[in-house]
C-alpha cells in the first residue's frame, strides 16, 4: 500500500495513550498534534519544557484530549529516572497504547577516522540506548493495552551505510535490529514493533545535515503524518518487525 495516501478515520486513536519522544518540534510536534486530533491522549516528552508547554496549549485549544508532559533527559537518564517515569504513567493512565520513538540527534557529518568519541557516545545514548531502555522499562504498561504499537525512527542511512554519516548511520542501522529483535522475541501478541523512515523532511536536523539544500523542496512534517497514523492505529495490527518509508 501507499502509506503516504493512507486516510485514517477521525477517531482512529480514540482513548489511546501514546508517548512521543522528541515532541518539542519537527516530526515529533506534528505527530503529537496529529495523534491528539485523532483522539489520543498524548504524553509529550522533550528536552525543552517551554516547547512542550506551547504544544500542550495548542492541543488543548484544538479541543483534543488533555495531554501530559514528561520531561526526561534521554542522554543521561538513570535507571531511577526510567522507574519514576513508569510509575507516573502507571499511576496516571494504568497502561500505555503506543510509543513513538522520535527523539534523535545528528552528531557530526565527518569520517569515522576523525569522529569524536564523546559525540559518538552522545548519539548512541539518545538514538539507540534510550529507545531500547525506554521500551524495556515500559513493556509492563504496554502489556496492559489491548493493542499496543511501538514505532522506532529509522533513516535511509539506517538501511544502507553512507559515507560521512558516522554514529547517526550506525545508530539507525542498530535501531532497525532492535525493533526486529523486540518483534521476534515478543511473547505478547498484543504488542507490535516497527520502524518508520520519514525520508527527506523539512526539519532542523535535515537543515543541519544538508545546509545547502532548499527546504522548500522537502516534505513538511505534517504531510508525512498519514504513515505515522497508520503504524500507530489498528489498521496496521498485522505488521510486526517491519520497516516502512513514510513518503512511499
Amino acid at each position: 500500500m501507499k502509506y503516504s495516501q493512507y486516510q485514517p478515520r477521525p477517531d482512529l486513536l480514540k482513548n489511546q495513550v501514546i508517548l512521543i519522544t522528541g515532541a518539542g518540534d519537527g516530526i515529533g510536534r506534528a505527530a503529537a498534534l496529529s495523534y491528539a486530533l485523532h483522539g489520543a491522549t498524548v504524553v509529550l516528552h522533550g528536552r525543552t519544557l517551554n516547547k512542550l508547554e506551547v504544544i500542550y496549549d495548542e492541543i488543548e485549544a484544538l479541543g483534543a484530549p488533555q495531554p501530559a508532559i514528561l520531561p526526561l533527559q534521554l542522554s543521561s537518564a538513570s535507571a531511577q529516572d526510567y522507574e519514576h517515569l513508569v510509575n507516573i504513567l502507571d499511576k496516571q493512565f494504568g497502561r500505555l497504547d503506543g510509543i513513538l520513538h522520535n527523539a534523535g540527534i545528528l552528531g557530526e557529518r565527518i569520517e569515522l577516522a576523525h569522529y569524536p568519541a564523546e559525540v559518538w557516545d552522545d548519539v548512541m545514548a539518545v538514538n539507540l540506548r534510550a529507545p531500547f531502555v525506554l521500551t524495556q522499562a515500559l513493556l509492563p504498561l504496554l502489556q496492559k493495552s489491548e493493542h499496543a504499537s511501538v514505532v522506532f525512527a529509522s533513516s535511509g542511512v539506517g538501511r544502507e551505510v553512507r559515507e560521512r554519516w558516522g554514529a547517526y548511520s550506525v545508530s539507525k542501522i542498530a535501531i532497525e535490529a532492535v525493533s526486529k529483535l523486540f518483534a521476534v522475541e515478543n511473547q505478547h501478541p498484543n504488542i507490535r514493533f516497527n520502524c518508520i523512515n520519514p525520508g527527506a523532511t523539512r526539519t532542523a536536523m535535515r537543515a543541519k545535515a544538508f545546509p545547502d539544500e532548499d527546504p522548500k523542496v522537502l516534505a513538511t512534517p505534517e504531510t508525512i503524518m498519514p504513515a505515522y497514523l497508520y503504524l500507530m492505529g489498528e489498521d496496521s495490527r498485522h505488521m510486526n518487525g517491519q520497516s516502512i518509508d513514510a513518503q512511499d
